[in-house]
């Protein structure tokens, strides 16, 4: 089994260190499962990193994320750190969602995108986040574009640009 800690762990919060070769070697959910549980790790940097893989690694297998749905869910809701958050708010709009945990995802990614003590990243993520989920949940339509009215006059250039790449047809 691959030490993924090892090749994650460095002292550069700018750097990704190694998830890219991490994300393109893991095919099978016992690698994916041996990730997934160092987003407990105490190191932060690991933890950015791990979910950075995770991220790209459920872009192509986002069946690898269904049987960690509540534990992903259980960190949406108490994920402080902003690394972690600009993650999540892509990954728990990969999963299956019941009724109650779209309310609970919605609920949260809500309020980072107007939070304006949240990062650019995590609020412009959580945009992304609510945009997909509207794509797979049509009834959301209107909710997102009313979210996108109440964020669209913010002079930030990150969630201007989102917002106007998530319009284009």
């Amino acid at each position: 089994m691959t030490d993924y800690a090892k090749l994650l762990l460095g002292k550069d919060i700018r750097s990704i260190a190694k998830s890219n070769d991490v994300a393109v070697s893991i095919h099978d959910q016992v690698s994916f499962d041996a990730l997934f549980s160092l987003l407990w790790h105490h190191e932060r940097i690991l933890v950015m990193r791990v979910a950075d893989a995770i991220e790209k690694i459920t872009l192509v297998h986002r069946e690898f994320l269904i049987p960690h749905k509540s534990q992903l869910l259980s960190l949406l809701k108490s994920a402080v750190n902003k690394e972690l958050k600009w993650h999540l708010a892509l990954l728990v709009s990969r999963l299956p969602l019941n009724e109650e945990e779209l309310k609970v995802v919605w609920s949260v990614l809500s309020y980072w995108v107007q939070n304006p003590n949240e990062s650019k990243i995590v609020r412009v993520n959580s945009l992304q986040g609510l945009h997909d989920l509207g794509i797979q949940f049509p009834m959301l339509k209107e909710k997102y574009e009313e979210m996108v009215r109440r964020v669209a006059h913010e002079p930030i250039p990150s969630l201007q640009a989102r917002i106007k790449k998530l319009r284009k047809p």
